[in-house]
């Protein structure tokens, strides 16, 4: 009875660490097939709201068009914004995708080093196909949060 127990105790415990490594190699899949330039080709919001992602001072409609580099192998990227009728903006950051599909990311600021900063954001990693991906941001308190959904679209 002892030796049927143990057996079934270390039973689950490969399963459950054969599940864990899954997922972990999931993740890792996810993050590296995000590797390139994408283009945010449209938002989705309540447009009830006035939204301006990513404390970047700009309009949610400046990110239409904006070009995002992911590069997985040190995760990095940037994001610049060249739209005429918005201010000229070019952030770097450092990104990771979760075992749960949560893309999260923090802003470097020129000369900053990333392990001094704390803040970041989270965002769900959906729909992803080898030339498209959706991240949604869930803005506003938690008595009434609005969806932001940003599409993406791979330029190269």
């Amino acid at each position: 009875m002892k030796n049927l127990l143990l057996t079934g105790l270390f039973g689950s415990m490969v399963a459950v660490s054969c599940s864990t490594a899954n997922q972990a190699q999931s993740a890792r899949n996810d993050n590296y097939s995000l590797k390139g330039t994408w283009q945010i080709t449209n938002v989705d919001y309540d447009k009830n709201y006035k939204i301006k992602p990513f404390d970047e001072g700009v309009d949610i409609n400046c990110f239409v068009g904006s070009q995002w580099k992911l590069v997985p192998n040190n995760n990095t990227g940037s994001y610049s914004i060249s739209e005429s009728a918005c201010p000229g903006v070019n952030t770097q950051f450092k990104f990771n995708v979760t075992t749960d599909r949560q893309f999260s990311f923090k802003k470097i600021p020129n000369g900053t080093k990333a392990k001094t900063v704390t803040a970041g954001y989270f965002l769900q990693l959906q729909n992803q196909s080898p030339n498209s991906f959706e991240l949604v941001q869930t803005v506003g308190d938690s008595s009434a949060p609005v969806n932001v959904v940003y599409h993406f679209q791979k330029i190269n």
